[in-house]
């Protein structure tokens, strides 16, 4: 039986699991939403939606034009 596929929220949970670990340190820049597509096997929209959520609960900042940054801890 094929696995279902990922929520955005299943991502985001993903994401928050490897910034804890040090995967992704403050300041640093999150792949793209097409890069994170690939890599969790889902659509760019799922993709984009789990970082919005990232910047929701205030784990990742977007720069306009420059990416999404993991929050530095003073900010």
């Amino acid at each position: 039986m094929p696995a279902l596929p990922l929520s955005y929220a299943d991502i985001a949970a993903d994401i928050t699991v490897r910034i804890e670990a040090g995967e992704y340190e403050p300041g640093a820049k999150l792949p793209s939403y097409a890069q994170l597509a690939d890599l969790y096997s889902v659509s760019i929209s799922t993709a984009a939606r789990a970082v919005a959520l990232l910047r929701d609960r205030g784990v990742a900042v977007g720069a306009p034009g420059r990416g999404v940054y993991i929050r530095q801890p003073n900010g």
